[in-house]
């Protein structure tokens, strides 16, 4: 399971370990921006790296956490922004503002590296869901939920306003429908506002 650190330095490593990281890393990089995603595999990164295949699997595990690796600085950027960021993606916002803007920011994460994010949600299947960032998210979400509906199973409901920005149907609804990104926004929107109402709260007349 990946633990991505938010903010702060990430744990030591020996010089030669992180040495070898970052040769991997870059890689795996050369390999994406030259040959895209697909052709990320552990043997190509290695070679490419000039390391042993079992170095790059003692780094990383499997591809998936390799990918992840990869995208990790602007995924530290988001996660800094939505911790400790200016409002309304960070504090000083009202909850039900900071869903709002937590789930257009993660729409423009996920466009910026729709590719990466599915090859590493989806090898091994349930690799989305063991990912530091993905508990990240849901906490997040969670605790804001809590404080607009406390009657609510806001984990539940977390995991519900997540689950359209997977990047398997984000990149269906982008290219295959040609969805704009504006439109996916306008549809989270309409779905965070139903999770967030207070079900106390009076229903509007619909015009006609």
């Amino acid at each position: 399971m990946r633990e991505l650190p938010v903010v702060g330095r990430p744990p030591a490593e020996r010089a030669d370990a992180a040495h070898n990281r970052r040769r991997i890393l870059r890689a795996a990089a050369e390999v994406i921006a030259t040959r895209g995603p697909e052709a990320v595999t552990m043997d190509e990164v290695a070679r490419a790296a000039g390391v042993g295949v079992g170095t790059v699997y003692r780094r990383f595990g499997d591809r998936a956490r390799l990918v992840y690796a990869v995208i990790d600085d602007r995924e530290r950027d988001f996660q800094a922004a939505f911790i400790q960021g200016p409002p309304p993606l960070g504090p000083g916002a009202a909850p039900a503002e900071r869903v709002r803007a937590f789930l257009h920011a993660l729409a423009d994460r996920t466009e910026a590296q729709a590719d990466l994010l599915l090859m590493a949600e989806s090898d091994p299947p349930e690799a989305r869901f063991r990912d530091g960032s993905y508990r990240l998210y849901h906490r997040h979400l969670t605790l804001l939920l809590r404080e607009v509906r406390a009657d609510a199973d806001a984990a539940y409901l977390a995991d519900a306003l997540l689950a359209p920005l997977a990047a398997n149907l984000f990149l269906h609804q982008r290219r295959a429908r040609g969805m704009p990104l504006d439109r996916i926004k306008a549809g989270l929107d309409t779905l965070a506002g139903a999770l967030v109402a207070r079900p106390d709260a009076a229903p509007q007349e619909r015009p006609g």
